[in-house]
C-alpha cells in the first residue's frame, strides 16, 4: 500500500497585497508546497493576487507573473476562489473586499489588526451571513499563538486580566533606554536606523498600535466586541531618562503595556476596562525580561492560572507564518465541510470608563525646598482618598525633587490629584506622572 497522502480537489487561494508579507507568504506556499498537501489532504493552489503595481519587480518571486491583476474585487468574485489571503491592510477598501468574500461564502484569511479593532463585527456579521470562516491569528503579535488559544483553546475557562507587549518598536526603544540610558530621541533614532521603527512612527510611539491590538484582545478575552474607540490610550513620547532610571531605583523597568481586565464598575455590575499606556513594571514580572523587538502577552484566568505566550510580534516570516496556519485551518474546514467557531460576544459587556481603573501612580515634582511642603503635598493626596504608599525627596537649597508612589486607587482620584497639585505655588512643575503595574 502507498504512504502517499491521499490527494483531493486543489483548494484555490487569492492573496490580495504583495508586499512583505504577502511574498514572504507567496514563498512559503512554494517552499512548503509538500508539506502544507499532507497536512491539508489536498494541495493549495495560488490563482491570483492583486496587487496595485503588477508591473513592479519583485526579485525571485516563486510565481508566475499572469497571477497579478490589479483588479481585486474581481479577483474575489471568481467561481475558482475557494479562501482569500488579505494583507493589504488599511480601512478601506480592504473592508469591501473582505465582506464580498465573507458574503459569498470564501473563507477569508486576515492580517488587518487596524480594520478588526474597528470594524470587526461587521466582518463576524458578513461570516455569519455567508457561512464562512474568518481568521486573523497574524493581526496580533504575528507568529505567536495567541488568538486561537483565547478562542478556542481557553474557551471553557474565565479570562480576567490580558497583559501584554504587542508593540516590537516601543519595547525595542525602551529596553534600548533601559540598558544603556539614552533619551527617547536618541533610542527612536536607534531603531529607525535598524529598521524597527518606520520613517513615521505615530502609529508605534503614540500607542494606536497596540490600541487596536488590545480591542482583539480584549474581545477574544471576554466574549464582546470591543473596539479600538474603547481603549484608553496613552504614547510613551513622554518617557524620559529620567523615568527609566527612577523605575531602576524602584526594582523596575518601563514597558508600553496593553492591558484588559474584567471586573466590576462603581456600580458592581461586571464590565471590561482595556487600555494602553507606558507603566513601570517590578522586574520580577514575566513581562519585565522581554527585551529587544519581542513581544509577550500574559494572560490570567480562573481555572488555567497564568500563561505566557512569547516571540517575535511583527516582520514578514513571522506574520506570514500566522497566515499559513490560518490557510491550513480554513482549507482542513473546507475539505471537511465544517468551519471555525463562530464569534462569541454573548457576554455583551460594558465598557470601563478609565476613571474607574484602579491603578498605581508614581509621580516626580519638583517643589521648592521649604519646611511644610511634604506636609501640604501629602494633604491633596488625602483629600482625594490617595494613599502614599513610599516617598523620596533629593536635591537642596532654592529647589528639591519629590517622587511619589501611591497605593492603589480610581485612576479619576489620581488625576484629579495631579491637577490639583499643579496648582500650588510650591510645585514647581510635575517632571512625569505613569502609572505602576504588576505590584501590591
Amino acid at each position: 500500500m502507498s504512504s502517499e497522502p491521499t490527494r483531493g480537489k486543489p483548494v484555490r487561494l487569492a492573496l490580495l497585497g504583495c508586499g512583505t508579507v504577502g511574498a514572504e507568504v507567496v514563498r512559503l506556499l512554494h517552499e512548503q508546497a509538500g508539506d502544507l498537501t499532507a497536512r491539508i489532504g489536498a494541495p493549495l493552489e495560488l490563482v491570483g493576487i492583486a496587487v496595485r503595481r503588477p508591473g513592479r519587480q519583485r526579485g525571485d518571486l516563486p510565481v508566475d507573473r499572469a497571477l497579478f491583476t490589479t483588479d481585486a474585487l474581481g479577483l474575489i468574485k471568481r467561481d475558482d476562489v475557494d479562501v482569500v489571503i488579505e494583507v493589504v491592510g488599511g480601512i478601506e477598501p480592504a473592508r469591501t473586499w473582505i465582506v464580498e468574500a465573507l458574503r459569498a461564502g470564501k473563507s477569508v484569511i486576515t492580517a488587518n489588526k487596524a480594520l478588526l479593532a474597528e470594524d470587526g463585527g461587521t466582518l463576524h456579521d458578513a461570516a455569519a451571513d455567508g457561512g464562512a470562516d474568518l481568521y486573523y491569528e497574524a493581526s496580533v503579535a504575528g507568529a505567536i499563538p495567541l488568538l486561537r488559544p483565547l478562542r478556542e483553546s481557553l474557551h471553557g475557562d474565565r479570562i480576567t486580566r490580558v497583559t501584554g507587549i504587542v508593540n516590537g518598536t516601543t519595547n525595542y526603544i525602551l529596553s534600548s533606554m533601559d540598558t544603556t540610558g539614552a533619551g527617547f530621541t536618541e533610542a527612536l533614532e536607534e531603531a529607525t536606523e535598524l529598521g524597527y521603527a518606520e520613517a513615521d512612527p505615530t502609529a508605534d510611539v503614540e500607542g494606536f498600535d497596540a490600541a487596536a491590538k488590545a480591542a482583539i484582545l480584549a474581545s477574544l478575552a471576554f466574549h464582546s466586541r470591543v473596539t479600538a474607540a474603547d481603549v484608553f490610550r496613552e504614547g510613551m513620547t513622554g518617557v524620559t531618562a529620567g523615568d527609566v532610571a527612577s523605575a531602576k531605583e524602584m526594582g523596575c523597568t518601563i514597558k508600553l503595556l496593553c492591558l484588559a481586565e474584567r471586573g466590576p464598575d462603581s456600580r458592581g455590575a461586571e464590565s471590561v476596562s482595556v487600555r494602553v499606556h507606558p507603566a513601570m513594571i517590578p522586574r520580577s514580572h514575566p513581562l519585565a525580561s522581554v527585551g529587544d523587538a519581542f513581544n509577550a502577552v500574559f494572560v490570567e484566568a480562573e481555572a488555567a492560572g497564568q500563561l505566557m505566550f512569547y516571540g517575535r510580534g511583527a516582520g514578514g516570516t513571522p506574520t506570514a507564518s500566522a497566515v499559513l496556519g490560518d490557510v491550513v485551518a480554513a482549507a482542513r474546514n473546507r475539505l471537511a465541510g465544517t468551519r471555525a467557531p463562530s464569534e462569541s460576544v454573548y457576554a455583551h459587556l460594558p465598557i470601563r470608563p478609565i476613571g474607574e481603573a484602579v491603578t498605581r501612580y508614581h509621580i516626580s515634582l519638583d517643589v521648592a525646598d521649604r519646611q511644610g511642603v511634604l506636609a501640604t503635598v501629602a494633604g491633596v493626596f488625602a483629600k482625594h482618598e490617595v494613599s502614599i504608599a513610599t516617598v523620596r525627596q533629593s536635591g537642596r537649597e532654592a529647589d528639591a525633587t519629590l517622587v511619589i508612589v501611591t497605593h492603589g486607587a480610581p485612576d479619576s482620584h489620581l488625576a484629579a490629584t495631579v491637577a490639583e497639585l499643579e496648582q500650588l505655588d510650591i510645585v514647581r512643575s510635575i517632571a512625569s506622572v505613569l502609572r505602576v503595574e504588576g505590584g501590591a
